[in-house]
């Protein structure tokens, strides 16, 4: 949950050791760290010389042959880590995305000095540096968990369910919601229970009335003929429920329990057949599969429309018959921490994508260019280019619809919703960039070109926030009126 939360800035001084009272040159932090003789946590410092951004290597410059020791491992010159001790207070490495960790004071090389109480330390706080430096373990830092993947799969398992009860009351879409090769499972295992049950108690009547003893007796009236073992009343079970019939075994009249049990077994039968038939065919005929030919561009982009900084992302349909009342929505994924302290992982909020105008219902024929309006209403109202950086965020666009070959005209109500998701982070979002054109009309028609889907190119907008934008706009039309009233004013004394 701490993935969501906003990223400190890119400063150095963030990145080093928890800062530390500093008086009369560093001797009292020193000596009051030297009293309490615990280890240093295990937080790396910043290098002096060079700036540490995490998420990119970076080595001291003194020392560039470590550059193929820090693939390999740890370097050679470095000491293996002291075991810990039992009162030793460590602290996470995923403490660097919350944002209310305390800055150390820059440019203070004696409190930094001061917080290591002997060079041994110094020594593995450095070899501790260049092992998160690596790219290996930078590369592993930089990948954090999706709740939606691109191609619109939720990431969300669901465990400790108590009550599973719920689920055998609706055993009809429990079924259908089963995977293929289970659902199947499910569909023989009926039939061949059904098949076995009844072919044991043709099997038990045939051996207490006798038949069984009696075969090839022309005298003996039998209640099931020509059942001589388990194997033939399986036979005449299978025969009897898939109404085969080839004549030989058979239920007779001499018996009124084999009329009613062969009665039972037609009506059992009769549902399961509807009961199988009725999900296999919800199952083949929904359309998820529809989604796959829905596509979203694989960037969102910020630029300026009609003055106003948008946040826009395109979608597309790759097939010729069109989605029907297709509606399309946004939500934002962020985690943050209340005024009170209270933590809320992973909560959500809504971006406008035309809500109130109209523009969320699509005629999707041709790739369109979705658009959020970035006002006072929207989430990034107070957020720049440079403060999208340290942001950690994630945008849902959940894309609805009924497919045209199951719903047309006046039958709409039984037509089929699909719908098709995708996601963006924060590093799939291009300051500054706008969609190239991809239609052109080429004899008589329009021309969709597929392969201009993705591409994007620079134009010329600012880095300030859209609320900073508004106010030197407002400020700019205060300092024009004033201009305008004090010539008025001079006007009117002429």
């Amino acid at each position: 949950m701490l993935a969501y939360l906003p990223r400190p800035p890119t400063d150095t001084s963030r990145y080093g050791t928890f800062p530390q009272k500093v008086e009369d040159g560093g001797q009292q932090a020193a000596a009051t760290a030297a009293k309490r003789g615990a280890p240093m946590p295990n937080y790396p410092s910043a290098p002096r010389h060079s700036s540490f951004v995490p998420g990119e290597p970076s080595l001291p410059p003194s020392r560039g042959s470590l550059t193929t020791q820090q693939h390999r491992g740890r370097p050679s010159w470095c000491p293996p880590p002291a075991p810990q001790e039992a009162g030793a207070r460590l602290y996470p490495l995923h403490a660097l995305s919350v944002a209310n960790i305390p800055n150390s004071s820059r440019g203070k090389t004696s409190a930094r000095s001061s917080t290591i109480p002997t060079p041994e330390g110094l020594q593995s706080r450095r070899c501790k540096l260049l092992e998160e430096d690596s790219p290996m373990v930078q590369a592993g830092k930089r990948q954090r968990q999706r709740y939606v993947t691109k191609v619109g799969k939720c990431q969300v398992n669901l465990g400790n369910i108590q009550d599973k009860k719920r689920f055998l009351s609706d055993i009809f879409t429990t079924i259908v919601d089963l995977k293929y090769r289970w659902f199947l499972f499910v569909f023989m295992m009926c039939y061949i229970i059904t098949w076995v049950v009844f072919g044991f108690i043709y099997f038990l009547d045939a051996w207490v009335r006798g038949d069984i003893g009696h075969q090839g007796d022309p005298e003996w009236q039998a209640c099931i003929e020509h059942v001589d073992g388990f194997v033939s009343a399986l036979l005449l079970s299978v025969e009897s429920q898939r109404t085969i019939g080839y004549g030989t075994r058979m239920v007779t009249a001499n018996c009124a329990e084999g009329v009613i049990l062969l009665i039972a077994q037609s009506i059992v039968g009769s549902m399961i057949d509807a009961m199988m038939v009725g999900c296999m065919f919800v199952k083949i005929s929904r359309p998820k599969k529809r989604a796959q030919t829905l596509i979203f561009s694989k960037n969102c982009v910020i630029s300026c429309r009609d003055e106003k900084l948008c946040l826009m992302f395109r979608v597309g349909d790759l097939r010729e018959s069109h989605m029907v009342d297709a509606k399309i929505r946004a939500k934002l994924i962020k985690s943050r921490q209340t005024a009170e302290g209270e933590f809320i992982p992973l909560e959500q909020s809504e971006l406008n994508l035309g809500y109130d105008t109209g523009e969320d219902r699509l005629f999707l024929v041709e790739p369109q260019i979705i658009c959020h309006v970035i006002n006072r209403h929207s989430p990034f109202w107070d957020m720049s280019a440079e403060s999208l950086r340290r942001e950690q965020f994630e945008i849902i666009i959940i894309l609805e619809g009924i497919v045209e070959a199951t719903g047309k005209c006046h039958c709409l109500a039984a037509g089929m919703t699909c719908q098709a998701r995708t996601s963006y982070t924060e590093d799939e979002i291009l300051w500054g960039y706008r969609f190239e054109p991809c239609m052109s009309l080429e004899k008589g028609a329009f021309q969709v070109d597929y392969s201009r889907f993705e591409m994007t190119f620079e134009v010329q907008t600012p880095a300030a926030s859209a609320k900073e934008l508004h106010e030197l706009k407002e400020l700019e039309q205060q300092g024009h009126s004033t201009l305008s009233l004090y010539w008025d004013h001079l006007l009117q004394s002429c």
